[in-house]
């Protein structure tokens, strides 16, 4: 019984009504998942954990209501039925089709080709008719439907108004998303140094127009030719670059090195690292840096359960390819290094 149950289950999706809606259901949670994980990470807060979960939660509850609807069914007078008292018969219609007589508030569907009882409609979305068993299944769905997606809609309209804004404000200000990090730590370079100087961006021309300008054109080819930028008053074509250059310095000064103490494979998700590492790992597409017990690497920044750094590497040769990345926090620990050889200092020197 259970294969022609399973086929018969089987070709209730194979109906226009079932695949549009799960179609819908499927794209629609997709990207809500997919835009809350940019504008409010779930990892990261209480809050966004919780939205997060509401969210799947939502999806959840609609597809279970849903396919209990189709596979459940309304369930159907039983062929050849008759009442107990067949003085009952005179107050009942009766089915040729079904050869058995309508049951009170059952009636004919010609789509299932079978009297429904407690018969509502024959809806072609769950491609089922709705009655007796799966009503309340039914109405749930149509429930919880228009509810995830109130709270799907308003996850999109923030993670529009969030992406956009960041977009536009660095576009009136003339600034690429990397070139407004670069000013930021510009700022913090020369309050930690507190050197005097100051740092002006180059390229902002004053005016939000004139900087908007510089992205949209009417002809929609940006201005100039992608080398050569006009700069404002005071400032250079390299002005940025040295900045940059500075700051690299800067940051090989402040960083700090690490010996690995554990084996690293390079999976964006370790299972053998912990459930915290596992969980945290970092939202971003910059890439893991495989690591050998031994390895000496300089890390740059962090977050509390993983690193990223650039693994210093032995031979000229091997320098060349400049192994940066994320990496567990647990599977290195800080080593000191004698500042006139820049070796490191272990144990096993000390003793010497």
């Amino acid at each position: 019984m259970g294969g022609p149950g399973g086929l018969r289950r089987a070709r209730r999706l194979c109906h226009w009504g079932p695949l549009v809606a799960l179609a819908v259901v499927a794209v629609c949670s997709a990207t809500a998942m997919a835009d809350a994980a940019l504008w409010y990470w779930p990892l990261d807060t209480a809050g966004g954990s919780v939205n997060f979960i509401v969210l799947l939660n939502w999806t959840v509850m609609i597809l279970y209501n849903y396919f209990s609807a189709m596979f459940v069914g309304p369930g159907y007078v039983p062929l050849g039925w008759t009442p107990e008292k067949s003085q009952d018969c005179m107050y009942l219609q009766y089915c040729k089709v079904c050869q058995s007589y309508k049951a009170p508030r059952s009636h004919h569907c010609r789509k299932c080709n079978r009297c429904v009882m407690k018969m509502d409609h024959h809806c072609p979305w769950i491609n089922n008719c709705c009655g007796y068993q799966n009503h309340a299944s039914f109405t749930l769905f149509l429930l919880l439907a228009p509810l995830g997606c109130i709270h799907a809609s308003f996850i999109f309209v923030m993670t529009m108004y969030t992406q956009l804004y960041n977009r536009m404000k660095v576009i009136l200000t003339n600034k690429t998303s990397i070139e407004s990090w670069i000013e930021e730590k510009a700022k913090d370079r020369i309050q930690y140094y507190q050197t005097g100087e100051t740092f002006i961006f180059p390229y902002d021309m004053g005016s939000k127009w004139k900087n908007f300008k510089q992205v949209f054109t009417w002809s929609g080819i940006p201005e100039g030719d992608g080398l050569d930028w006009p700069v404002r008053d005071g400032c250079h074509q390299y002005s940025l670059t040295i900045e940059q250059l500075k700051q690299k310095a800067d940051k090989r000064v402040r960083s700090v090195r690490y010996r690995a103490v554990e084996d690293y494979s390079g999976v964006c998700c370790p299972v053998t690292k912990g459930v915290k590492t596992f969980f945290t790992t970092p939202c971003t597409e910059e890439p893991r840096i495989s690591l050998s017990k031994g390895d000496l690497i300089l890390a740059t920044r962090g977050l509390k359960h993983w690193m990223y750094g650039e693994k210093i590497l032995d031979s000229a040769a091997d320098g060349m390819k400049q192994e940066r990345g994320w990496f567990p926090r647990k599977c290195v620990e800080k080593c000191q290094y004698d500042s006139e050889t820049d070796q490191p200092v272990d144990g096993e020197k000390k003793n010497r």
